[in-house]
């Protein structure tokens, strides 16, 4: 297991700031997770971290020990690529035994590295097959089992499902969640699909334009987004956010009702999870609507209202609705759950 120290670490090409200043800790044995929209600097950062991106200011430490100008072969670190990098001429136990054969390693050791990660992989049985004959989840574990065999400080992925069919990358979500349970090793995980990194990640680290937003786990980012970026990318669907005013102790919407509550007053944007919605009648809870849309996905629907002024919100129905497109309909909201927002889009309470 490793501990991974950013301390003010910048990335620059030429005059562009791609990296600006991010302090991060990544503590032994935990699963992080780097999420944003393309072009963040997500796999950037985690480049710098294994050594293949030079870091432009700042420093590095692994295990408290400063990296910062270490080749990658010196990091004690293995990444996982979303191109697989497999030898096509090789066998897949040749593939997993390369490294440690160029390393010179003893060839006991080599057998009983090789063994272990193929068993807990699961790839015993395709040991002798080269990688045309392998689907592309299989080729994926012999990558990861490349990796396992070195015994790193930590594993680094960079989208590393993103080349698989939407069923594939379901059951490689599950198997690296049981890898990272089974061998406890300090994982760091690049995606820009923030359902994987809801589901797998300890925390979260959410990047925006090269730059820390948040960093929580799955629940703290999904329940108290600390600015509206983190709220309208964490979630599936987003966050709803409507403008509203505050005073007294009780919040107004623009066009519409609005409701108590007992923070301060500075707030100009409400939000609310689909989730935290309720439908009613017309005249009871924030606003009315009319039912513009019904998306149905089995046990959920999640009903579109046009609210006018307001906007158009979004709520999820358990179990699927009985409502008909153009339906007038009340919202109310909960008022535990609300989430408010100042003019520069950072949570207010």
């Amino acid at each position: 297991m490793g501990s991974i120290e950013l301390k003010s670490v910048e990335k620059w090409y030429g005059d562009a700031q791609v990296i600006k200043g991010i302090d991060l800790s990544i503590h032994e044995g935990e699963f992080l997770v780097f999420v944003g929209p393309s072009g963040c600097g997500k796999s950037t950062l985690l480049r710098m971290i294994g050594g293949l991106e030079d870091i432009s200011r700042g420093t590095l430490e692994i295990n408290g020990k400063d990296v910062t100008g270490h080749p990658p072969a010196k990091r004690g670190l293995a990444m996982v690529f979303q191109s697989y990098a497999l030898y096509p001429h090789m066998s897949v136990w040749d593939n997993m035994a390369f490294g440690l054969k160029t390393a010179g390693a003893p060839k006991a050791e080599i057998q009983e590295k090789v063994d272990y990660a193929a068993q807990t992989l699961q790839l015993e049985p395709y040991l002798q097959r080269r990688p045309k004959d392998l689907s592309g989840g299989q080729r994926q574990r012999v990558a990861i089992g490349r990796s396992i065999v070195r015994d790193p400080t930590a594993f680094l992925f960079d989208e590393p499902l993103s080349n698989l069919d939407a069923a594939l990358r379901v059951e490689m979500r599950h198997e690296i969640a049981k890898l990272h349970r089974s061998l406890q090793s300090t994982m760091i995980y690049v995606t820009h699909d923030q359902v994987e990194a809801m589901t797998l990640a300890d925390r979260i680290v959410v990047l925006e334009f090269g730059k820390i937003a948040q960093v929580g786990t799955p629940r703290e980012l999904y329940e108290r987004p600390q600015n509206t970026f983190v709220a309208q990318f964490i979630g599936s669907p987003k966050m709803n956010l409507m403008s509203c005013t505050t005073q007294g102790g009780a919040y107004k919407l623009d066009g519409a009702r609005g409701g108590s509550y007992d923070f301060t007053d500075n707030a100009i944007q409400i939000g609310v999870r689909p989730d935290h919605i309720a439908m009613g009648k017309v005249g009871t809870g924030q606003c009315d609507g009319v039912v513009d849309l019904i998306e149905y996905l089995g046990s959920d629907s999640f009903v579109i209202v046009d609210c006018g002024a307001v906007g158009r919100i979004n709520v999820r129905c358990v179990g699927g609705t009985e409502l008909d497109i153009g339906e007038k309909v009340g919202l109310s909201f909960d008022a535990d759950k609300l989430s408010f927002f100042d003019k520069d889009g950072m949570r207010v309470s």
